[in-house]
């Protein structure tokens, strides 16, 4: 594990989002940091550098990484998470279809073919990168972003899928939409996907957004 300390911030460098998730968790049981975010292969402890100097905030992290850092529990729930794939919906289905030499149907069964697990949320608001997509979907991200995404709609790039909780700008291959409520400002949780959520996609007809 590499352990990076900057002013007011101390980065941790490890092997996997479940890895990340877990070590978040460990972090945040002890009320010393004013914030613990998990990324991918990332965990940042931000702490008062007003009361806390680099140095003292390196060995505390060290001192609770002595303990055994225990993993997550397992969510037995999986999140049905419909997407009306290509048209509108998912305007480079078509081109992407093309250039990887399969149908629709091929790409959309292998997309929808396996469950998968959120690996963070973050980029803007809700925003959820999961892992876990088939290799023969492995495209970059494109080269001019668009400036507006619309909500629910569904990308993949660099191995991952994305779902955009709120419309904002993106570089993400869009392949679907889902009329999922993805935010509801009203709801006890109004982001109901979190890190480590268990997804399986599910391919739906154009009129589930009008249902």
């Amino acid at each position: 594990m590499l352990i990076q300390c900057l002013d007011d911030q101390v980065s941790l460098t490890v092997d996997s989002p479940q890895d990340a998730q877990a070590l978040a968790e460990h972090l945040r049981a002890d009320k010393t940091w004013l914030e613990v975010v998990a990324g991918i292969n990332t965990v940042v402890v931000r702490f008062d550098a007003a009361s806390m100097n680099a140095r003292s905030a390196e060995h505390r992290v060290a001192a609770i990484l002595e303990n055994e850092i225990p993993p997550l529990p397992t969510q037995d729930r999986v999140l049905k998470i419909p997407v009306v794939y290509g048209g509108e919906y998912g305007p480079d289905l078509d081109e992407l279809c093309q250039e990887l030499g399969m149908t629709q149907d091929e790409l959309v069964a292998l997309h929808t073919g396996r469950e998968y697990s959120v690996d963070m949320v973050g980029f803007t608001p809700g925003f959820a990168f999961i892992g876990g997509l088939d290799e023969r979907l492995h495209v970059p991200r494109r080269e001019q972003p668009r400036q507006r995404v619309a909500a629910g709609s569904v990308g993949i790039a660099d191995g991952r899928t994305g779902i955009y909780a709120l419309p904002s700008p993106g570089g993400w291959t869009l392949i679907g939409r889902t009329p999922f409520p993805l935010f509801d400002p009203q709801a006890d949780e109004p982001f109901p996907v979190h890190a480590g959520t268990r997804i399986r996609f599910v391919s739906v007809a154009a009129d589930a957004f009008s249902a």
